[in-house]
């Protein structure tokens, strides 16, 4: 897959997510995840995965087949294949979740329901990341994604 999505975020943080695996976020406080151990708790679950930029602004996320040399890779889970990319603060949460409307910052892509290795690179404002189907099916952070 190669595709590009424009993103701005006023979180430093870009979101990666199937919303059927944060369901039971929806009725959380909408910044839930800005406390570090329930954005790490939902990772190492493999429901989310939220990178954290390092400033507000404009990005340009490139999905890659491969992206060569990459700085990490993280488990993800996607039950239901419909996957979004966005902004940090348009993940589920505050009776609300991402849609095709004009507020988000994102879009949604498709992938085969299943497990996957989401690996990851930032070089200036643009975001490399890729999906292959992955082996393993937790992580094991003991902090957030900071790149």
């Amino acid at each position: 897959m190669n595709k590009s999505i424009n993103i701005q975020t006023d979180t430093a943080t870009l979101v990666i997510y199937d919303l059927m695996s944060l369901k039971h976020r929806i009725n959380d406080d909408a910044d839930w995840w800005s406390l570090p151990e329930d954005e790490v708790e939902e990772i190492n679950k493999g429901n989310v995965l939220f990178l954290n930029l390092g400033d507000d602004g404009n990005y340009k996320v490139d999905i890659k087949s491969d992206i060569g040399e990459y700085t990490g890779s993280l488990f993800l889970n996607v039950p239901t294949g419909k996957v979004f990319i966005g902004a940090g603060e348009d993940v589920t949460g505050g009776d609300l979740e991402p849609d095709d409307s004009d507020a988000i910052s994102g879009e949604f892509i498709t992938l085969e329901p299943g497990s996957y290795e989401v690996k990851y690179k930032k070089h200036g404002s643009d975001v490399l990341i890729s999906f292959t189907k992955a082996t393993f099916t937790e992580n094991s952070l003991e902090e957030g994604v900071y790149l």
